[in-house]
């Protein structure tokens, strides 16, 4: 008897351990990333130590001060494996302005903001670059008419491009392309506005064969389904979103349903859940097989190879993969007999994820996907032990689906609300009625023709299910248009400091996983959350890298210097303001004063000069006579003026962009570049 009660505390203590391990994990993890400097190899050492000596205390006081040494610890070990996943990602990244020959296979295809093919290239060769600075992964946008090109997975193509290393933040503090570039292996990006040839057609090998399997299916489905309903079928069956227009993607995500799109959680879990039932049901049906093997445990491997087939050809990138790595772990679990919708499982999923991909810990994809999946569990698990407890919410079987559908899209919603108005500046307020509109079609029409489709193509009728799919999929993007023309049916809000969604985070985590007189304490850190977001304020200056865009912050919202170019620098200013205006709007605001070519404003009692246009280098002298601080949208060819501050091309490309702050007599700069830190990404 005493040795059953101290084996079952055992297992109690662990599984409390891997309930809170993702948190403490996630934490080594962010501390990482915010530092503001690379670490050492002494500091890496230190680690090492460090977690061998919590280990101990850990195995020595498996009580007491053993949690929080294991806690400690693991602090220490996502540190660790952050900074190892950097070093061992690490890729050439062309460090100057690049235009000549470019030539490379033909990796992926996709669409660029702009709405223009853009095409991810390896095996790249670039004139006169020297082995060091040779980047090995590109991504080129196609502009102009592309008479000579059909582009297609593992073609090798030849091109003029112009290119450069991936960009910085657009504002300090702001959206850090390079840090996702360094990740992603992408060592130069840029564009192309000539023709591009066909060197070499499609080799083989197994990646380029799954890649070129994915898109002809993606061009097959397009052919049975025309225009935008084709599209977005490809899109949810292969990840090929290509031939979606904007104004379709726009509504879906006015409307809060672009999560139909990305093949992630909501897609892996319909696909592998379909099969899972599908394939138990037919197993029961032959009566030798379901009396003596374990069905259900069958059908769970069958669902793990369809969820792994899913991943190979939607192209297998970070999102697909982690919502690959959460349904297995769920259908692992009933290999072992356990709950398999419960939180050990999602915790088992948090924890492969970081250590196979630290860097998913600051993208969005993970930060929603895995506060939608906790809460469901957590809500539906919640539910489930009060009917079975009190007798109470046992809803009728007719209304069960519909309540589920009901309280799943609330759930999911307000669990990743915070992290998508974060992210995206953006609150969907019809979101929730679009859901229940649209992902019941999803889950019971589209995704099982979609899987029938691909039983029956080999035998030639998967045209008939993909036909199928038409009037759904046409449904949900009329359902998308229509709530996305609602008014009001989206609201701006401004980008919240660094602080706010570890808070939310936080106490996410604790409303899950304390008890019932404890919860009460998780309301601290999403007051103080909410507290720190409506505090935030935006710098009420900001110039681009190029020096060719100035914000300055008016009562009716930023004045930009110019209504075209730098659209992605103008957007995202716009965007994190919490400013719905465009960028012609917002250059008809009266921040600026002046002429076109030699503007002013003032902050701080200090005064500000953009010089722009033919000949504004020879106007230095003169806007320095009376301005303390000139911005250049070009290079000066000659030395500045003597006790000018001059802010031109070459000075921006090592600051990055530039925010200025007011204080006494005068300003304070802070630079993309101070607030990045001295990484790997950086250098």
């Amino acid at each position: 008897m005493l040795v059953h009660k101290f084996l079952t505390r055992i297992e109690e203590e662990r599984g409390r351990l891997l309930h809170w391990a993702p948190l403490f994990l996630g934490a080594g993890v962010g501390t990482y990333f915010s530092l503001p400097t690379e670490p050492t190899t002494l500091i890496y050492v230190a680690l090492t130590v460090f977690v061998a000596a919590t280990s101990l205390i850990a195995w020595r006081w498996p009580w007491g001060v053993g949690p929080l040494a294991i806690a400690a610890g693991l602090v220490g070990v996502g540190i660790a494996l952050a900074g190892a996943r950097a070093h061992y990602v690490g890729e050439p990244v062309l460090g100057f302005r690049y235009y000549g020959p470019v030539e490379g296979r033909i990796v992926k295809i996709d669409r660029s903001q702009s709405d223009a093919v853009r095409l991810t290239l390896d095996r790249v060769r670039l004139d006169d670059v020297g082995p060091k600075m040779h980047p090995t992964t590109v991504r080129v946008s196609l502009h102009g008419e592309q008479h000579f090109l059909s582009p297609a997975i593992g073609q090798r193509i030849a091109m003029t491009a112009h290119l450069s290393g991936p960009n910085g933040p657009v504002e300090p503090g702001g959206f850090d392309f390079q840090r996702m570039a360094w990740f992603r292996g992408i060592g130069a990006v840029g564009y192309t506005r000539v023709p591009a040839l066909l060197l070499k057609p499609p080799t083989s090998g197994i990646a380029l064969g799954v890649s070129k399997l994915r898109q002809a299916i993606a061009t097959w489905v397009r052919g049975v389904l025309p225009g935008e309903t084709g599209a977005f079928a490809a899109a949810i069956t292969t990840g090929d979103r290509s031939a979606m227009s904007r104004d379709t993607i726009a509504a879906l995500r006015a409307s809060n349903l672009a999560h139909l799109l990305a093949i992630s959680g909501l897609h892996m879990g319909l696909l592998t859940g379909f099969i899972f039932q599908a394939v138990r049901m037919l197993l029961s049906l032959w009566q030798s097989v379901a009396l003596r093997y374990p069905i259900k445990k069958l059908a769970a491997c069958v669902a793990i190879l369809s969820g792994a087939f899913y991943l190979a050809l939607s192209g297998g990138n970070i999102a697909t993969e982690r919502a690959f790595i959460m349904v297995a772990t769920m259908f692992v679990a009933i290999l072992f007999d356990r709950r398999a919708l419960s939180l050990r499982a999602v915790a088992m999923a948090a924890i492969i994820v970081l250590v196979l991909h630290p860097e998913a810990l600051v993208e969005p994809g993970f930060q929603m996907s895995f506060a939608a999946t906790t809460a469901l569990v957590a809500v539906f698990g919640w539910l489930r032990d009060r009917a079975r407890n009190d007798g109470v919410w046992r809803a009728p079987k007719w209304a069960r689906p519909v309540l589920a559908v009901v309280i799943s899209s609330f759930v999911a919603g307000m669990a990743t609300a915070p992290f998508g108005a974060a992210h995206f500046n953006q609150i969907t307020h019809y979101g929730l009625i679009a859901n229940l509109l649209s992902v019941p079609i999803m889950g019971a029409l589209i995704m099982p023709l979609a899987v029938l489709a691909a039983l029956l193509a080999p035998i030639g009728l998967g045209w008939l299910p993909v036909k199928l799919m038409g009037p759904p999929i046409d449904w949900i993007i009329g359902v998308a248009r229509v709530v996305s023309s609602l008014d009001g049916a989206t609201g701006q809000v401004p980008a919240p400091p660094d602080a706010v969604l570890p808070l939310v985070a936080v106490g996410g985590i604790l409303a899950t996983l304390l008890t019932r007189r404890t919860r009460a304490l998780s309301l601290l850190p999403f007051v103080a959350a909410m507290l720190v977001w409506t505090q935030a304020s935006r710098p009420p200056i900001l110039i681009s890298a190029s020096g060719g865009l100035v914000g300055v912050m008016t009562d009716a919202g930023r004045d930009l210097s110019k209504p075209r170019g730098e659209s992605f620098a103008a957007r995202s200013w716009l965007e994190n303001d919490g400013d719905p205006a465009d960028q012609e709007a917002a250059f008809a605001r009266k921040g600026l004063t002046g002429e076109q070519g030699h503007l002013t404003a003032t902050l701080g009692g200090a005064r500000l000069i953009h010089l722009t246009g033919r000949g504004a280098g020879t106007r230095v002298a003169e806007a320095c006579a009376s301005a303390d601080l000139v911005v250049l949208s070009g290079k000066l060819a000659v030395p500045s003026p003597p006790g000018c501050t001059l802010l031109d091309r070459a000075r921006l490309s090592k600051t990055g962009a530039v925010a200025l702050w007011p204080e006494a007599g005068g300003f304070r700069v802070h630079t993309a570049r101070a607030s990045a830190g001295d990484r790997l990404w950086t250098r």
